[in-house]
Order: C-alpha cells, then structure tokens, then sequence
C-alpha cells in the first residue's frame, strides 16, 4: 500500500547514522571493544596497586618508627607493649578502613565505565 505523504520542506537535520552501541563492541571483541576492556582493567590496576601500596607503605612504617624512636617501643598500656598493641589492636581497623575505600573506589570506577560505555 502506498502512503502519502506531505513534503512541507527541506529537512532542517540530516538522518543520523544508526551507531553501534558499546556494548556490541565489547560482545563482539572488537578493536574498540577491545580499548574499552584495556582502558577498565588498567583502571582497577591502578586503583589495587595504589591501595596495597599504601597498605603496604604503612604497616611497612612500624618497624621503622620502632627502630628510630625506640622509646615509642618501650611503653606500655595496660601492661601490653606498644608494638603488640599497635599491631593486635591497631592493623585491624586500618585494613577494614582500607578495603571500604577500595570497594568504594572500585564501584565508582565500575560505575564510571557503565556509564561511558551507556553514552556511546
């Protein structure tokens, strides 16, 4: 059956061209998809190595404050060692307060990346 159709004027805005969504990219393991992969991977790269070099840099730190200011080392509270009580007590809380940040961190980079990947 044949329309009619009413031709007012010129159109004001080309047709767009249909464009393939991100998520077809990354399916289909295509160069693109492959640079969207690349670029999230080495975001979570980055964001573990910083966290456990933090991590790292501060429990690393405990034996040289010990070392260098040996009488931090000799107190004691309630009868227990300073470096006993830093490490029994003390790691603890900063692991728990590090792993938050990291999931943290990590859900937005998620976040992030599903919304670059929605826009395209």
């Amino acid at each position: 059956m044949n329309q009619r159709v009413t031709v007012t004027g010129p159109r004001r805005h080309p047709a767009r061209a249909r464009r393939r969504a991100a998520t077809a990219d990354i399916d289909e393991q295509t160069h693109l998809g492959d640079v969207y992969m690349r670029s999230l991977v080495r975001t979570q790269l980055r964001l573990g190595l910083t966290v456990a070099g933090v991590t790292f840099g501060l429990l690393a730190a405990l034996p040289l404050v010990f070392a260098l200011a040996p009488e931090t080392a000799q107190r004691t509270v309630l009868g227990i060692g300073m470096p006993w009580l830093i490490l029994g007590a003390g790691v603890y809380p900063l692991l728990v307060g590090v792993a938050w940040i990291y999931v943290r961190q990590a859900e937005r980079v998620e976040r992030d990346f599903a919304e670059l990947v929605d826009r395209r």
